[in-house]
Parts: structure tokens; sequence; C-alpha cells
């Protein structure tokens, strides 16, 4: 089930989004503060986690193609 004609993705995807954003955020100021390499390390393993459940959730079924152009 995708959605249906926008690009606004299903509550599923942005919770791995969301997941994903974390370990970024998280890792990048771990970077900056130091660097503190666990909490680089934990952000790493929270991205991965996010990664795991994009796929599990099949976050790439939100794609929607634009239908073509005529001319």
């Amino acid at each position: 089930m995708s959605s249906s004609g926008s690009h606004a993705g299903r509550p599923k995807s942005w919770v791995a989004v969301s997941v994903i954003f974390v370990g970024f955020t998280l890792g990048g100021v771990a970077l900056c503060i130091g660097p503190n390499w666990p909490l680089v390390i934990a952000g790493a393993v929270i991205i991965a986690v996010g990664g795991l459940l994009a796929l599990v959730v099949d976050i790439m079924s939100d794609v929607v193609l634009a239908a073509e152009r005529r001319n």
C-alpha cells in the first residue's frame, strides 16, 4: 500500500526516517563535542537500525512517479 498521489509517505516510513535522523544528529553532535567516539558509534548503530526499519516497512514503495509530460 503506497500513498495515493502525494509525496507525503506513510506514518511508518516517517518513523523510520525519524530514527535515522536521530542517529545522524547524535553522531554529528558527538563528532563536534570531542569527538566522543562511543556516541559516534551509538549514532551509527541507530542509523543502521533505522535503515533496517526502513527496509521492513518498505519505504521505497512510498515513491510516487510523476506522470509523463505531454508536449
